[in-house]
C-alpha cells in the first residue's frame, strides 16, 4: 500500500501501537473504486480476498504497524479526560502527488489500549449506515470523511444480542480533534500540546506559520472550517447527533455518524439520538455547540500564547462567519441570484412555516421551484406570494432561476427509514437496499426515475425517530 505515517513518529503519549484481530472469514460488502483511485490504492482490488483481508484487519500490508490515537474530550458538556480510539486502528497515510495525506483507518478490528472494556469491535449496522452516510455527504458537497471500504468478518458482535461483524475503511484528512489538544491540555504537558499544535498546523494550515501569531491564525482557520462545515449541513438538514470536543475534527470535516441523521419533516429541536435526552445537540443547536467546542480548543492554546483577547474576538465573531456561510448556501436554494437585506428573514420564515405545517425540509425545495409561474392557489401560503415577488425582482427567466435552485437542492437523501431497511435487508443476506442508496445517493440532485421510491418521505409507521451511537 506504500503507507506513511506521520503520527507515528510523534513522541510516546500520542498513540499506542496495536494489533488488529485476525477474523474467521472476511468477505468484501463494498469497495469505493472511484475514492480508490482518487488514492491511488485501485490496484489492491486485483485481489478481492486479499482485499477483504487487508481491510478485516486480518492482513497486514509490508511496512503497516497500526496505531491507535490517543484524545480526551467533553461528552455532552462533561470532560473526559481519556478516551483514545477504542474500536479503531490508523493503518498510515496514503500521500498524494500533491503532498496531500489522507488517513486510512479501520473501524471495528478490535481491542486497542482505549477500549476501556469494550470489545473494540463493529456489528454490520453502523458500518453500513457510515458508509451510505458519509459517501452521501460528499456529494452533497459537505466536507466529511469518506468511505474506503466495508467488509463482513464471519463473525458475531454480541450487543443486546449477536450481529453480524464487520470493519469500516475510513479516509480522513486527519483524525486530530479538538479532543486530541484537550488530552494534553489537562496534563499540562504543554511541550506535547506545542508539538501536537504544530503539527496541525503543518499538516492542515501551513499558511499560519507566516502569521505574527501562528497560534491565532491556526485558531482562527479551525474556527472557519467549522462555520464553513456547520452551515453546510444546517443547508441539507443534516443533524450530527453527538457533536462532543472529541467528534470535532480540526480539518472541518465531518466525523463520526452514529446517532446522525437528516430531517424528514422540519423542526429547529429535532433530535434523533437515543441518548441526547435534553436536546444538547438539537438542529438548531448545531452552530452554538460547535462555538462552545471552539471555546475549548482556545483554552487549551492559551497554554502556548498569551492571545485570550485574540482567540475572545474569533469566538465572538463566529456566529457572523457561520451567518455569512450559511446565507451563500441558503439563497440559491431559493434562486436567489444576489444578496439582499431580507434574505435573512424569508429564509427564517420559511422554514418556520416548514415547521407550522410539519413539511418535509428536502421534498418543499424541490417542489417550490415548480411554484415559481404557478397560477393556482399559493402551495406555501403567504411565504410564496413573498418569494415570487422576491425573485421576480431579478429579471432573470424563470427557467434560470429552477435550473440553480434544482442544482443545490437535492431530491435523494439517506433517508432514515431508508438506511434502516437496508441494515435489516443486509442482516438478513441482501444487499440490493444498501447497494442502490449508494448508487443514487452519489447523484443526489439528478431525476433517477428507477430509483424514485428512495426520494419519498416515510409514512408515517416508517418514520425514525431514534439512532443509536455504533457502540
Amino acid at each position: 500500500m506504500n503507507l506513511d505515517n506521520s503520527y507515528a513518529r510523534l513522541p510516546e503519549g500520542f498513540h499506542a501501537l496495536v494489533e488488529t484481530d485476525a477474523v474467521a472469514a472476511p468477505s468484501m460488502l463494498a469497495w469505493n473504486n472511484d475514492l480508490a483511485v482518487e488514492l491511488g490504492l485501485d490496484s489492491l482490488a486485483e485481489d478481492e480476498a486479499e482485499l477483504a483481508r487487508i481491510f478485516s484487519g486480518a492482513s497486514r500490508p509490508a511496512g503497516v504497524q497500526p496505531i491507535a490515537l490517543a484524545y480526551a474530550g467533553h461528552q455532552f458538556g462533561h470532560f473526559v479526560p481519556q478516551l483514545g480510539d477504542g474500536r479503531a486502528a490508523l493503518l498510515g497515510e496514503v500521500v498524494t502527488d500533491a503532498g496531500k495525506r489522507y488517513d486510512i483507518q479501520l473501524k471495528g478490528s478490535g481491542r486497542t489500549p482505549y477500549s476501556r472494556g469494550g470489545d473494540g469491535k463493529s456489528w454490520l449496522g453502523p458500518v453500513l449506515r457510515e458508509y451510505i452516510v458519509s459517501e452521501a455527504m460528499h456529494h452533497l458537497g459537505v466536507p466529511t470523511t469518506r468511505a474506503l471500504a466495508a467488509v463482513a468478518t464471519g463473525e458475531s458482535v454480541y450487543r443486546e444480542t449477536a450481529w453480524p461483524g464487520a470493519v469500516f475503511t475510513r479516509v480522513a484528512s486527519s483524525h486530530l480533534r479538538i479532543g486530541t489538544f484537550e488530552y494534553f491540555a489537562f496534563r499540562r504537558n504543554t511541550d506535547a500540546l506545542k508539538t501536537l499544535t504544530e503539527y496541525a498546523i503543518d499538516r492542515h494550515y501551513p499558511e499560519a506559520k507566516s502569521d505574527e501569531v501562528p497560534y491565532v491564525a491556526f485558531f482562527r482557520r479551525v474556527a472557519e472550517r467549522q462555520a464553513e462545515l456547520i452551515a453546510g449541513w444546517m443547508a441539507v438538514g443534516f443533524i450530527h447527533g453527538v457533536m462532543n470536543t472529541d467528534n470535532t475534527s480540526i480539518s472541518g470535516e465531518t466525523l463520526d455518524y452514529g446517532p446522525a441523521a437528516y430531517l424528514d419533516e422540519f423542526q429547529f429541536k429535532k433530535v434523533f439520538s437515543s441518548i441526547d435526552h435534553h436536546g444538547r445537540y438539537a438542529y438548531a443547536n448545531q452552530m452554538p455547540i460547535a462555538q462552545w467546542n471552539l471555546a475549548r480548543l482556545a483554552e487549551t492554546l492559551l497554554l502556548l500564547c498569551d492571545a485570550r483577547t485574540d482567540f475572545e474576538a474569533i469566538l465572538s465573531g463566529f456566529p457572523a462567519c457561520y451567518d455569512s456561510y450559511y446565507l451563500d448556501l441558503m439563497r440559491p436554494k431559493f434562486g436567489l441570484l444576489k444578496k439582499n437585506d431580507g434574505d435573512a428573514e424569508l429564509i427564517s420564515d420559511w422554514l418556520n412555516y416548514l415547521q407550522d405545517n410539519a413539511l418535509d425540509y428536502t421534498l418543499s425545495f424541490r417542489e417550490l421551484a415548480t411554484r415559481i409561474d404557478a397560477s393556482d392557489p399559493a402551495r406555501f401560503g403567504e411565504f410564496e406570494q413573498r418569494w415570487r415577488q422576491r425573485v421576480g425582482n431579478q429579471a432573470t427567466e424563470s427557467a434560470e432561476v429552477v435550473a440553480l435552485m434544482d442544482s443545490v437542492n437535492p431530491i435523494f437523501i439517506p433517508r432514515n427509514h431508508r438506511i434502516e431497511q437496508a441494515i435489516q435487508e443486509a442482516v438478513a443476506g441482501d444487499l440490493t437496499v444498501f447497494k442502490d442508496l449508494n448508487v443514487v445517493l452519489a447523484q443526489p440532485f439528478l431525476e433517477q426515475p428507477e430509483y424514485a421510491k428512495y426520494a419519498e418521505a416515510p409514512k408515517p409507521n416508517e418514520r425514525v425517530i431514534q439512532t443509536f451511537c455504533g457502540t
